[in-house]
């Protein structure tokens, strides 16, 4: 059973991919991963790399750029590291809230409490 608006039969993603179903060990694009373009598409270039490179003149998450081209993540990443090995793309991951120290949690604990 096909998912509506979804084209992933297995020799299209085989040919987007060159046959590769992973995309390595050392890929830094895990879904909330933001990318960037780096250079605007060029004629002859794959039409999802060049998709990819429209979508990413603004930061975009790897999802949505997945969503957006109808791909499995799976795929993209793999598309995403291509681009990446060509510097046409660059990763910038989210920053990770800081932790708020244990002790000013309870001193604001302890002020509510007094309220």
């Amino acid at each position: 059973m096909s998912r509506p608006g979804r084209d992933d039969a297995p020799d299209r993603l085989y040919t987007l991919t060159g046959g590769r179903s992973r995309s390595g060990p050392d890929n830094p694009f895990d879904l909330v991963t933001l990318v960037v373009a780096e250079c605007d598409p060029v004629p002859g270039m794959q039409s999802e790399h060049a998709a990819i490179l429209r979508m990413t003149e603004r930061p975009a998450a790897v999802v949505e750029i997945a969503a957006e081209l109808k791909l499995p993540v799976s795929i993209t990443r793999i598309l995403l590291a291509d681009l990446q090995a060509a510097g046409r793309v660059s990763a910038r991951h989210p920053r990770k809230a800081a932790v708020p120290d244990p002790d000013i949690l309870e001193q604001v604990l302890v002020g509510l409490r007094n309220l």
